[in-house]
C-alpha cells in the first residue's frame, strides 16, 4: 500500500524530496507559505555528488541542459593579485565531471517539471502536529525558520546572525574573471550563470545598505566597480547571512518526521553547498523510505539520519569557519596563509 506524505516547503529540498517520494509510489502533498515559487536569480554551484543524486532522482539530464560548467575560479586581493585557485580542476579530475552552475529559477523549473502533483500555495503551516496525525510521513523542507522544526524538535537549534549581509545580482555581460576577491572585512564573488550573464555577490558588514556598496568596492579590480555601476540597485537582492546553531542532535522525530535542507542544517553560503546538501538530503531520505516501505518508516528515518546528519553538519561547520576566516580584519595574515595552499 502506498504511503501518504506531506512536504512542507517548495524550495530545492522540498521539490527534490517530493520527486523521490513520487518515484517510490507515495501519495504526496506539497505545502508552501508563499504565493508562488520564489524566482529571484542567483547561481547555485552543484557539486558532482549532488549531480549524481539528481541523476538518481531522474532529473539529471534536464538539470544539465540548463547548467554551465565552472572550471576557472581564483581567490584575489582587491588589486587583482591572485592568491590561490579554487579546487575546481581537482574536483573534476576526481569525479570525472565538472562543478556545474545553474540559476535558482532554472533549477526550480527543472524540479517542478518533474513533478506530477501540484504545490499548494499560501499554506502557512504554524503547527506540524496535525500534519503528523494525518500523514504517514512529514518532511520539513521549510527553510531556516522551519515551523516543522520549531513545533516538533523544540529549541535545540537556534537561528543566529553572523553579522554579514550579502547583496546579490546578475550583470548582463560575461566576465572573464571568476572566483572571489577578499578584502578587509568584506569580499566580492563572480561566477558564470548562463551565456551572456554573470552572477555576482558582495558580502559586507550587516549595517551596510545598497547606497554604500559602490563606495566600499571602488578601486577594486575590474570588473567589480563596472558591475556595480552597470547594474540597477533596485534589482539587487539583500540576503542576511544566518545559520543554525548549535547543530541538531537528530534530523528525524517520532518515526515519521524528517527535516531536509536549511530546516535541518542552515549554513552560511561560503562553501556554496546549501543547494547541494538539500539535494543530497532529499535523495538519501527518499531512497531510505523506498527501501524500507511504509511499515518500515522508523528504521528508514534512522538510516537517513545516520547517512546525512554528520556529513551535512561538517559542511555547515566548514562553511561557518571559512566565513570567519574570509571576513577577518587581519587580511595580511589571512592572505599569507592562503598563499601556502597547494595550487
Amino acid at each position: 500500500m502506498a504511503g501518504s506524505a506531506v512536504v512542507v516547503g517548495a524550495g530545492v529540498g522540498g521539490l527534490a524530496t517530493a520527486i523521490g517520494l513520487r518515484r517510490a509510489g507515495w501519495r504526496v502533498t506539497i505545502l508552501d507559505r508563499r504565493a508562488e515559487l520564489e524566482r529571484y536569480g542567483t547561481a547555485f554551484g552543484i557539486h558532482p555528488t549532488a549531480q549524481a543524486a539528481l541523476d538518481r532522482l531522474g532529473v539529471g539530464d534536464a538539470f544539465r541542459a540548463r547548467a554551465v560548467p565552472y572550471r576557472d575560479g581564483r581567490i584575489r586581493t582587491p588589486d587583482g593579485r591572485v592568491l590561490a585557485s579554487l579546487p575546481l580542476e581537482r574536483i573534476e579530475r576526481r569525479a570525472g565531471r565538472p562543478e556545474l552552475l545553474i540559476s535558482r529559477p532554472y533549477l526550480l523549473d527543472v524540479l517542478q517539471a518533474a513533478l506530477d502533483v501540484p504545490v499548494t500555495y499560501l499554506e502557512n503551516v504554524s503547527d506540524a502536529t496535525s500534519l503528523a496525525g494525518a500523514h504517514d510521513l512529514v518532511v520539513g523542507a521549510d527553510g531556516i525558520n522551519s515551523a516543522v522544526r520549531a513545533t516538533l524538535f523544540g529549541s535545540r537549534g537556534e537561528v543566529r546572525r553572523v553579522g554579514t549581509v550579502t547583496w546579490i545580482g546578475v550583470a548582463d555581460f560575461e566576465s572573464a574573471v571568476h572566483g572571489e576577491t577578499w578584502g578587509r572585512g568584506r569580499f566580492f564573488g563572480l561566477t558564470p550563470i548562463e551565456p551572456g550573464r554573470t552572477n555576482w555577490y558582495a558580502a559586507v558588514p550587516e549595517a551596510t545598505d545598497a547606497g554604500d556598496l559602490r563606495a566600499l568596492f571602488a578601486g577594486w579590480h575590474d570588473p567589480i566597480p563596472r558591475i556595480l555601476s552597470g547594474t540597477d540597485p533596485d534589482s539587487w537582492i539583500r540576503y542576511e547571512m544566518r545559520h543554525l546553531f548549535p547543530a541538531l542532535p537528530t534530523f528525524v522525530h517520532g518515526g515519521k518526521v524528517a527535516l531536509v535542507g536549511d530546516a535541518a542544517h542552515a549554513m552560511t553560503p561560503n562553501l556554496g553547498q546549501g543547494a547541494c546538501t538539500a539535494i543530497l538530503d532529499a535523495e538519501a531520505l527518499t531512497r531510505a523510505v523506498a527501501r524500507h516501505g511504509v511499515s518500515g518508516l522508523p528504521p528508514a528515518l534512522r538510516a537517513y539520519d545516520a547517512e546525512r546528519r554528520r556529513s551535512a553538519q561538517r559542511v555547515a561547520f566548514g562553511s561557518r569557519t571559512l566565513h570567519r576566516f574570509v571576513r577577518t580584519e587581519r587580511s595580511g595574515l589571512r592572505d599569507s596563509l592562503v598563499r601556502l595552499l597547494p595550487s
